[in-house]
């Protein structure tokens, strides 16, 4: 589940107000929730990217920072100026984790194009990296096979890291 120049509506989370910042396609976002609910459901194979990641800790009952640079004091340019194609931080990586069991890695750079993070993850899921200043970079859920959301774009293959976790994505969904 890919994200997009496009927010989740915080209603979905239960928060009664909206940043200015936030930027809705209700028809989209309707459609993939259904297809991430359904998904994790039947215990299919789910990558989400950016916004997916997004939708995917607030389909498992999670909530959203609205827009980092008002929540997060001395956030990180989450959303970097630098192009998508070079990293614009690090992140460190839950040892144990099934992100950790894909790249190898207890750091790994990372490009960052966002404004909103997972704020609170929903029942079972657990954080398995995080930005320096705190910000919720990855998330999954141990209890299926392949549930995991990242903040980053790892299609631009910026490290080994990103090439292994879009392998380890098609290695399962080739699994019956």
């Amino acid at each position: 589940v890919t994200g997009g120049a496009f927010d989740v509506d915080p209603a979905l989370y239960g928060d009664g107000t909206r940043h200015g910042t936030v930027r809705l396609k209700e028809r989209r976002t309707s459609f993939e929730w259904a297809l991430t609910k359904g998904a994790v459901e039947r215990d299919l194979p789910l990558l989400g990217i950016c916004g997916g990641q997004q939708l995917l800790n607030v389909v498992l009952g999670g909530t959203l920072i609205q827009h980092i640079p008002d929540t997060i004091p001395g956030a990180l340019a989450h959303e970097q100026p630098n192009p998508r194609s070079e990293p614009g931080h690090e992140v460190s990586v839950r040892a144990g984790s099934l992100l950790h069991r894909i790249t190898g890695a207890e750091r790994l750079p990372v490009n960052s194009a966002h404004h909103q993070a997972a704020l609170r993850v929903g029942e079972g899921v657990i954080v398995s990296a995080t930005a320096p200043d705190g910000v919720i970079e990855a998330i999954e859920r141990p209890d299926r096979r392949f549930c995991l959301g990242v903040q980053w774009h790892p299609e631009y293959g910026i490290s080994a890291g990103d090439t292994a976790l879009i392998e380890a994505l098609l290695a399962a969904a080739a699994r019956p």
